[in-house]
């Protein structure tokens, strides 16, 4: 199954009328992601300022760049994908230009997850920004 894109998430999430709903469509998102390999678990791909444990792992160059994430909990698999869905596969350039902030803006969930989950969120993206500048350089 190949991760949805950012027009099909929030397509899908429109249709459901309560956040519950959009939880466990969150989850199941998750359940999708490619599987990462144990021996990727090491402690310098883990992003800091999570609460859950998330690894990254980069492949590709600066034309495409290709973000391999694995995390200990369910909910962050699944918000990974959201985050896989605005980035993946996309050049060091898209990256940047993409407007994170109104994409999580109209996928609404800073009303709807924890503080510490909005944080991580913020550290994830910080991490996949840095490694698109990186590559520009």
């Amino acid at each position: 199954m190949s991760l949805p894109t950012t027009d099909e998430i929030l397509d899908d999430l429109a249709f459901f009328d309560s956040w519950e709903e959009r939880y466990k469509y969150i989850i199941d998102l998750g359940k999708a992601l490619p599987a990462f390999p144990a021996e990727l678990q090491t402690p310098d791909r883990l992003v800091k300022g999570c609460q859950s444990n998330v690894w990254l792992e980069i492949a590709g160059d600066n034309e495409r760049i290709e973000f391999l994430v694995d995390s200990d909990a369910v909910i962050v698999k699944g918000l990974l994908v959201l985050v896989l869905a605005a980035y993946n596969n996309k050049s060091a350039q898209q990256i940047l230009a993409f407007d994170i902030d109104a994409y999580f803006k109209q996928l609404d969930l800073e009303r709807h997850i924890s503080p510490t989950r909005g944080n991580g969120l913020k550290s994830i993206v910080a991490r996949i920004n840095s490694i698109a500048k990186a590559a520009l350089a």
